[in-house]
């Protein structure tokens, strides 16, 4: 990478970071819609990889509750590393103009859903029938595009999990994500050893960025940032979608 997509990408994953450490999440979904504007989504989602689960693995481990969240969710897990390395085919063999319309037709369903913000509980039952498929199409939407939060964000949030516990659950399953779109990648021959450096070093900004949103969190309004967040996520999904058209 030359000079300024160096500076870019640094750029990118401090915003991605305070975004993370500002709502908890979404240092995935900002870095690859901003990565994806400069490079193949393959490319970016290996970028991503380290700083992902570096991020994530602290979420995971943040709590007392990790033995009853992989309790609850081993069964959907499996099923996201099954799906993932499946849709990792689609991220590596699609042309890079299709494979953004994906990012940008993920982006925008999944800002649209935390727009709605729709109420939904599961029962237990449900849960139990429903938790492979969640996983499976999970695992799938993150191997086709890199983006891990449809439909598990959701889903985790309809399974009534106290406040401490969804964040655990949240961190699992993009944890996992993470390391099944690792493997896809390396699967496809995507994925190399020496991109670890880079993607190591994306590191540095992206908890720099998560500091950085932890320190104003208690200073700005989460409702307003949200909003301004989703709306910022569902223009460059239109954005990435229009690419075809105008090429």
């Amino acid at each position: 990478m030359n000079e300024p997509l160096y500076l870019y990408c640094f750029l990118i994953f401090i915003a991605a970071g305070w975004v993370k450490g500002v709502t908890g999440m979404g240092l995935p979904t900002v870095a690859m819609g901003l990565l994806g504007t400069v490079m193949p989504l393959a490319e970016a989602a290996a970028l991503l990889v380290i700083p992902s689960l570096v991020t994530n693995l602290w979420q995971l481990f943040s709590g007392p509750f990790l033995q009853e969240v992989l309790r609850r969710l081993w069964l959907m897990m499996m099923f996201i590393v099954i799906g993932t390395v499946v849709g990792s085919f689609m991220l590596v063999s699609i042309p890079p103009l299709w494979a953004g319309v994906g990012l940008g037709v993920a982006l925008i369903i999944y800002a649209s859903y935390a727009l709605c913000r729709p109420a939904m509980h599961v029962s237990a039952w449900l849960e139990r029938r429903l938790s492979p498929v969640m996983g499976l199409v999970t695992g799938f939407v993150t191997g086709a595009t890199g983006v891990f939060v449809m439909p598990a964000v959701p889903w985790l949030q309809s399974l009534r999990f106290g406040r401490d516990e969804l964040v655990q659950a949240l961190g699992l399953s993009f944890t996992v994500s993470t390391i099944a779109l690792a493997a896809g990648l390396y699967l496809h021959d995507a994925f190399h050893v020496r991109q670890l450096s880079l993607s190591g070093m994306a590191i540095i900004p992206a908890l720099l960025g998560m500091w950085l949103g932890q320190k104003i969190r208690a200073r700005i309004g989460l409702r307003l940032f949200r909003l301004c967040f989703l709306l910022f996520l569902t223009v460059l999904g239109l954005e990435m979608i229009s690419r075809p058209l105008l090429a």
